[in-house]
């Protein structure tokens, strides 16, 4: 079986691994995290070009930390798009804010700027767009209509790092930017997430937040909790930081041949294949079609010859069991991407001739 995604862990990893085991020093409850924490911070604001890079102990806690940061309180509303994985509703709920569900478009699977406007009320305090599958969403518009308004932008870009935006680092552009590096991500530490800022003041307060509040010892001073990442998964973060490079170049080649072999003239009736933008460089996390129809019989045939063909999110948030309680709007186009799109892998372990496969048995999936 080619999986959707597989970690690029080498001999590296494993011998940075062994040495934090012969040290004996497992995790830090300082301030500023252990040395390979900090290390690992010190290489991914460099590779983002941001001021601070705060881990924590995944892309949840990411994105709970900056909305605690943020100071949202339980009467205030948070703009989400439905399409994504249910942590970033879980994130707000948890506070006590209210989850907006705003839809997205088609070309990109994110946020529909339009709708994000409509959505828009007196108790809003924040948006939190998601970069779905490394696409990035419309940011110049989205900041537009937070300066507008005067909301927060909290970036999800759990699954879009080293994706660019008109130059930039997406998790730059708002005030916070939220990563996660869970097995699947583009860069891994098993579990694990980070949040990012150019605000000395977020930067403290994260701080504070991932380690129970406190500052020196037990001097808690904001509400906080045990966020903190173990040096065991820095220590492969931070292995993982010296060849990102090299495993975004991977995936670039991967998806620009699989988009050429998919380019069929039949196969384009059927297939909806990921939009370039000029203001947009994706990371290519995942490789998302959408199928005009079959698409369940689709995945199935190429799940049967080997291929890990994988469906993201059917159901959409707003129509799960919890949710679905707290929402009663329609959202057009999430629902028919929730039906309709399949995602490929073209990871770094992917071969050339694994593309060839996957190309070919998804044009014979369609011709049948």
């Amino acid at each position: 079986m080619i999986p959707i995604n597989k970690p690029q862990i080498d001999e590296n990893e494993r011998q940075e691994i062994l040495k934090v085991l012969d040290e004996g020093i497992l995790t830090s409850a300082s301030n500023s995290g252990g040395k390979r924490v900090q290390d690992f911070e010190g290489l991914l604001a460099d590779f983002l070009h941001v001021k601070h890079a705060i881990a924590v102990n995944s892309g949840t806690a990411a994105l709970n930390a900056s909305i605690l940061a943020a100071g949202i309180k339980e009467t205030d509303e948070i703009l989400i798009p439905s399409f994504t994985f249910v942590a970033t509703a879980n994130s707000v709920a948890c506070t006590g804010a209210k989850p907006v569900f705003v839809d997205i478009e088609k070309d990109t699977y994110t946020m529909n700027p339009l709708d994000l406007e409509n959505k828009i009320t007196k108790k809003t305090r924040a948006i939190i767009p998601v970069h779905l599958y490394g696409h990035p969403a419309k940011m110049d518009e989205i900041l537009e209509i937070a300066r507008k308004h005067s909301l927060i932008v909290i970036e999800d870009a759990c699954q879009s790092l080293g994706s660019l935006y008109n130059g930039k680092q997406t998790g730059t552009i708002g005030q916070m930017g939220c990563f996660s590096m869970y097995a699947s991500k583009v860069l891994t530490s098993g579990e694990g997430g980070a949040i990012t800022t150019n605000s000395d003041e977020y930067a403290e307060i994260l701080r504070m937040i991932r380690n129970h509040g406190m500052v020196h010892g037990y001097d808690t001073r904001i509400i906080g909790f045990n966020m903190r990442l173990p040096e065991i998964s820095a220590a492969i973060a931070k292995t993982q930081m010296k060849k990102i490079r090299l495993m975004l170049e991977k995936r670039t080649v991967n998806a620009k041949k699989l988009g050429e072999l998919l380019n069929d003239r039949i196969a384009r009736k059927y297939l909806v294949l990921p939009q370039d933008d000029k203001r947009v460089k994706y990371n290519w996390y995942l490789y998302t079609v959408a199928l005009i129809n079959n698409r369940d019989r689709v995945k199935k045939f190429l799940n049967d010859n080997g291929i890990g063909a994988t469906v993201y999110y059917d159901p959409p948030v707003h129509q799960t069991p919890y949710y679905s309680k707290f929402h009663n709007a329609e959202l057009e186009v999430t629902e028919w991407a929730s039906k309709t799109v399949l995602s490929l892998p073209v990871h770094p372990s992917v071969t050339e001739n694994d593309i060839e496969l996957i190309a070919s048995k998804v044009v014979e999936a369609i011709k049948s």
